[in-house]
């Protein structure tokens, strides 16, 4: 089997590319709640059309995880890029809720066989010893939309007369990626030429049970779905929490965040190829237990910046790791696998946050019982990491 020697490669950069296009094509809908207001949707339903997407991502993304294997995932890399055109285009039209369910679900469906199409193709593309910083990249790959889009659309919106023609105008990048895949589809189809038969093959059953059996991928996969679930409640209700304590502006401080997570995750991954993934993982998890303990407690703007700090690098060094040690402990023909499970532990975070943290609300809890309760799932991984982590 011939395992690439260098990260940064024509085909590496290419599907990086296609992640952060298709990432452009979520991240719009930012203001989706906002949207269905304005065309006059009864409340009841504006919350459960907002979460249809991300539901079915939740739940077709284990679905399709089994079909998934290098020899086929640049055929289904286009044919989701087509259906996501086409869902982008859609949304001038389909203004009832019947019409918008079932839009949402084929956005979901068709995000979710992109995105883990594009992650089955990068783990063959990234080298074993570099894999900190291949994951880092990745990694920014799915969050630079997220800094980028919306406030390009907030800048767009007068000009173009309202969200759905936003909506309808970022199939534009779903355009961009098929031309990517048209210039380059057959260099990478010949770069995976180079694999043995195990590694292009569709994945069986049996080998992905053998593979959720092996304790490393087992805690491996626990700790990721802990450390997106206590990342979720920032995502779901920082706002909140600082306008009950008051502390500082919600955007500076995920402005701060995400600026120190792209940074680290951009340039921090090759020295966190050359030094003990256990021990950095080990630290980084300890300063972000310490963030979501003192979340609920500050009560100015300096040290409510400073933790926005601390949280973005604790994290821009915790999933890239996570993912490293993941890519270490699975065998090539489980990768891309393991990669997409990963992107389904992510999925559950977000899915499971905000339902769990609305029955702590509703139950009267402040929502800094929320934080008090996501720093019990860091310490939880923490455990985990210093019980069962190898060591150099």
């Amino acid at each position: 089997m011939r395992e690439p020697t260098k990260l940064i490669s024509v085909e590496f950069v290419v599907l990086n590319l296609i992640v952060v296009l298709s990432f452009s094509n979520i991240s719009v809908f930012y203001s989706f709640f906002h949207y269905l207001g304005t065309i006059d949707l009864p409340p009841v339903w504006r919350g459960f059309l907002v979460g249809l997407e991300p539901l079915a991502a939740f739940v077709l993304r284990l679905c399709v995880i089994p079909f998934l294997y290098a020899r086929n995932a640049l055929g289904l890399m286009t044919a989701s890029l087509i259906i996501l055109i086409l869902v982008s285009w859609s949304y001038l039209w389909a203004v009832t809720v019947p019409a918008l369910i079932v839009l949402r679900i084929l956005h979901g469906a068709a995000f979710v066989l992109l995105t883990s199409t594009a992650i089955t193709l990068l783990v063959h593309f990234i080298p074993k010893e570099k894999s900190a910083q291949g994951f880092g990249l990745i990694s920014v790959a799915t969050i630079l939309p997220y800094a980028v889009i919306p406030p390009l659309t907030e800048a767009l919106l007068p000009f173009v007369g309202g969200e759905a023609r936003v909506y309808a105008g970022v199939s534009g990048f779903g355009f961009l990626a098929l031309i990517l895949i048209a210039a380059t589809g057959r260099r990478i189809a010949g770069a995976l030429k180079g694999w043995d038969a195990a590694g292009m093959k569709r994945p069986a059953l049996s080998g992905i049970g053998e593979n959720l059996r092996q304790r490393d991928v087992q805690w491996l996969l626990a700790v990721i779905l802990l450390i997106c679930l206590a990342h979720a409640s920032v995502f779901y209700f920082m706002k909140n929490l600082s306008l009950e304590t008051q502390a500082g502006q919600v955007g500076k401080f995920f402005l701060i965040a995400m600026v120190a997570m792209i940074v680290v995750r951009a340039f921090g991954g090759m020295l966190i190829d050359r030094i003990d993934k256990s021990l950095l993982l080990i630290a980084a998890l300890a300063i972000l237990f310490g963030c979501f303990l003192l979340f609920p407690k500050v009560g100015s703007p300096s040290l409510f910046y400073g933790l926005a700090g601390l949280y973005g690098v604790s994290m821009g060094v915790i999933l890239p790791i996570l993912n490293a040690l993941l890519f270490a402990a699975s065998s090539p023909a489980m990768r891309g696998v393991n990669g997409n499970i990963s992107l389904f532990m992510m999925d559950a975070g977000y899915f499971l946050t905000p339902y769990l943290g609305g029955i702590l609300v509703a139950r009267s809890a402040g929502f800094g019982s929320i934080f008090t309760g996501a720093a019990g799932l860091v310490l939880l991984a923490l455990i985990l990491v210093m019980a069962l982590a190898p060591r150099k």
